[in-house]
């Protein structure tokens, strides 16, 4: 059994406990992941992405795209197939299916395309002002960082 102790990360990092957990997870989790259906992620842009997933054999009607609690949920359930067909060989797998993508913060789905035995989920991220990068200006040493504000009532008055 193997097992990762992310107490080191804990000691040198600030803020990054979130993915050191996600990290000791997936270090945890059955090395037989679900191979069906199989799937792409690309890049498109700086901040779009685009998830691939080969559905032969699935209509629109039959695919479900959910985002809950930061992961965008694939599933596809087969309608019940009409009259007797009998088949000499069946290589089209149309079983039911759950793929989970976890979603980092800030990423939403824009959208969902189903084209030519493919469903093509549209991603893009979107950081707030505010985890954007800036540059911070540096005080020389003889220049006041604040402004002295009176802390004595007495002397203010």
């Amino acid at each position: 059994m193997r097992r990762f102790d992310p107490t080191p990360l804990y000691r040198a990092t600030i803020g990054f406990d979130r993915m050191a957990d996600m990290l000791d997870r997936a270090l945890a989790t059955d090395l037989q992941a679900p191979s069906y259906p199989p799937y792409n992620i690309e890049k498109t842009d700086e901040n779009a992405y685009r998830i691939s997933i080969a559905v032969a054999g699935f209509s629109a009607d039959d695919l479900i795209v959910e985002v809950k609690d930061n992961a965008l949920v694939v599933s596809g359930r087969s309608a019940e197939e009409q009259g007797d067909r009998e088949y000499l060989h069946r290589g089209i797998a149309t079983r039911a299916f759950e793929r989970r993508f976890h979603l980092a913060d800030h990423v939403r789905v824009r959208g969902a395309v189903h084209r030519d035995g493919m469903l093509h989920v549209e991603l893009l991220r979107e950081l707030p002002e505010a985890l954007k990068p800036r540059q911070i200006e540096i005080v020389r040493s003889d220049e006041k960082l604040v402004e002295a504000t009176p802390s004595d009532p007495q002397k203010a008055a």
